[in-house]
C-alpha cells in the first residue's frame, strides 16, 4: 500500500509521458482546497452555522414552503425570550431564515389550507430547510388540520403589525457596567441595528449574537442608558432611563412603528398580533422608562443575496 502522499511507483506505462511533479502536486492542491471547502461548508450547515446568504422574510416578498408544528412549552425558544406569546402562536424558522437571530420577534403572515395566522419568530428550526417553517400547535390548527402532519403553506413577512405598547428592553443576567447585553422586544418587524451610550459619551454600536442579544464589550457604565434601535426598513426609535437591573423587562412608551402605519397583510384575513411576551414568575416589570421617539425614515429594500 502507498502512503499517503507518496508518489506512487510506476503510475503510468512507460510509454505515456507523465505530468511533472510541479502540476501533480498543483492539482493534488486544488483537490484538497476543494475538498476542504467542501468539507467546511458541511460542517458549517451541520453545526447550525449561519449561511453566507441569510436574511429574514422582509417586505412583500411571498415564500411558499411547507409547515410542520412542535410545542415549546414554557420556552422562549432560540430568541431567548422571557416565555412564549400570551396567545401561544410563533414559528421557529430554519438558519438560513432565522439568520443568527436577526428573525427574532419579527411576525410572519401564514396561509394554509383552512386560513391565515399571524405569528412571532421566536425560535431556530434545526431540521428546517430554507422554505420550511415549524408552527406552533396552536398556530398549525389555525390553518391545517393537525391530522395532515405537515401542510403546504405561502408565508410573507408582517410589515409595520400592530403591537400594544411600545419597546422593551431585558438586561442580560451576568451585564455589568463593564459587559452590556440588551434584548429588544415588541418591535414587530425585523432589527437591522441597536446602539446605546452611557450618561457619557456618544451612541455606540452593539454586535447581534445568536441568542438575540446585542452586546458592546467593555460596557457602558453604570447607566441610565439610552438605546437607539432601527429595523430592516430604516424606522427608528430612541429610549432613555434604561438601568442595569437584569432578567427584568422594562417597558418603554416609544415605537418603533407610527399608530397611523397601516399593516401588510395577505388577502385571507389574519389574526390579531401578539403581545409582547410575558415574564416569568422570576422577573418583575419596572417602571415604563422615559423615551423619546425619532421619526422613521422611508422604508429601504429588503436585504439582498
Amino acid at each position: 500500500m502507498t502512503a499517503p502522499g507518496a508518489e506512487p511507483e510506476n503510475d503510468t506505462p512507460a510509454s505515456t509521458p507523465r505530468m511533472s511533479r510541479r502540476v501533480r502536486h498543483w492539482l493534488a492542491g486544488a483537490g484538497i482546497t476543494a475538498l476542504a471547502a467542501t468539507l467546511g461548508i458541511t460542517l458549517a450547515v451541520r453545526g447550525g452555522a449561519t449561511p453566507a446568504c441569510a436574511a429574514p422574510p422582509s417586505g412583500n416578498t411571498v415564500h411558499k414552503g411547507k409547515a410542520s408544528f412542535y410545542d415549546a412549552g414554557r420556552s422562549g425558544g432560540n430568541c431567548s425570550f422571557p416565555g412564549p406569546p400570551a396567545d401561544r402562536l410563533y414559528v421557529a424558522l430554519g438558519s438560513s431564515q432565522y439568520s443568527g437571530g436577526a428573525a427574532c420577534g419579527s411576525y410572519l403572515d401564514v396561509t394554509g389550507p383552512k386560513g391565515t395566522v399571524r405569528v412571532m419568530v421566536m425560535d431556530q428550526c434545526g431540521g428546517c430547510g430554507p422554505t420550511k417553517i415549524d408552527l406552533s400547535t396552536e398556530a398549525f390548527t389555525r390553518i391545517a388540520d393537525r391530522s395532515q402532519g405537515i401542510a403546504s403553506v405561502t408565508y410573507r413577512a408582517a410589515l409595520n403589525p400592530p403591537l400594544d405598547g411600545g419597546l422593551t428592553f431585558r438586561i442580560k443576567g451576568g451585564a455589568s457596567q463593564y459587559w452590556f447585553a440588551v434584548q429588544v422586544g415588541n418591535h414587530g418587524n425585523p432589527l437591522r441595528s441597536v446602539e446605546a451610550k452611557g450618561t457619557s459619551g456618544g451612541f455606540r454600536k452593539a454586535a447581534r449574537q445568536t441568542d438575540n442579544y446585542w452586546t458592546i464589550e467593555g460596557g457602558l457604565g453604570p447607566g441610565p442608558y439610552s438605546i437607539t434601535v432601527t429595523d430592516v426598513y430604516g424606522q427608528k426609535a430612541t429610549a432613555t432611563g434604561i438601568r442595569m437591573v437584569t432578567k427584568q423587562v422594562q417597558r418603554s412608551t416609544v415605537s418603533l412603528i407610527s399608530p397611523a402605519t397601516p399593516s401588510s397583510s395577505p388577502s385571507a384575513p389574519a389574526s390579531p398580533s401578539a403581545p409582547p411576551p410575558s415574564p416569568t414568575p422570576t422577573e418583575s416589570l419596572t417602571p415604563t422608562t422615559t423615551v423619546e421617539a425619532i421619526a422613521g425614515a422611508a422604508p429601504l429594500p429588503g436585504p439582498r443575496c
